[in-house]
């Protein structure tokens, strides 16, 4: 798939359980797009591979990249640390690639307030529903509770910050939902999405 957008920054935010991982993943099978991989300090889920999913390193060793400058951005998300490294985004753009970002409303907002000559377009993901999502983590932790507890206790705050992004686009049918997102990244103009929409789906969710 062709795009206008090259050496871009893309960056895909949302509450915990939304899809936004799982679009990302799709949206880097294109050409000459590619996922920024992110460092952290939590431990690896089933199935995912240190150095493609994530670079899973202590918390002492990224205080020290912190210290060192060496991330574009970085947050505390649930008592984990997640860094995208300034380097790897330089290179893969420099190299005429469109990045793309799996990161937090932290992490979206810092490197908005960076003002990077780079062209950014920002999207946030919402849950069809508030249960569904609920279904989704509990699947996700396989049925880690806790965890699901306090990812379901940031879902709020995280769900406030929509109104920071470019798009808001409702992941309701994965595929529905990355047609919307490929058909955004691709318009050389700003795409007007339904705000009306937008505001009474929140409003369901937040109930």
């Amino acid at each position: 798939m062709s795009s206008f957008l090259k050496g871009g920054m893309i960056i895909l935010s949302s509450p915990s359980g939304a899809g936004k991982t799982t679009l990302v993943k799709k949206i880097s099978k294109n050409k000459n797009f590619q996922v920024s991989i992110s460092h952290t300090t939590r431990l690896p889920r089933l199935n995912e591979k240190n150095g493609k999913d994530y670079f899973f390193i202590s918390k002492n060793n990224f205080k020290k990249l912190i210290k060192n400058g060496e991330f574009l951005e970085h947050a505390k998300v649930f008592d984990n640390y997640y860094g995208s490294s300034k380097k790897l985004v330089t290179d893969t753009i420099q190299k005429g690639k469109n990045i793309v970002f799996d990161i937090d409303w932290q992490g979206s907002r810092q490197i908005r307030n960076k003002k990077l000559k780079y062209k950014i377009i920002t999207i946030f993901i919402l849950p069809p529903s508030k249960n569904e999502l609920l279904n989704r983590l509990i699947k996700r932790e396989k049925k880690n509770m806790k965890t699901v507890k306090k990812r379901m206790k940031g879902f709020k705050k995280d769900l406030s910050k929509w109104r920071e992004y470019d798009y808001v686009v409702i992941n309701d049918d994965l595929k529905k939902c990355y047609n919307k997102i490929m058909t955004a990244i691709k318009s050389k103009n700003k795409i007007q999405y339904n705000r009306n929409l937008i505001n009474n789906h929140i409003k369901k969710l937040l109930i």
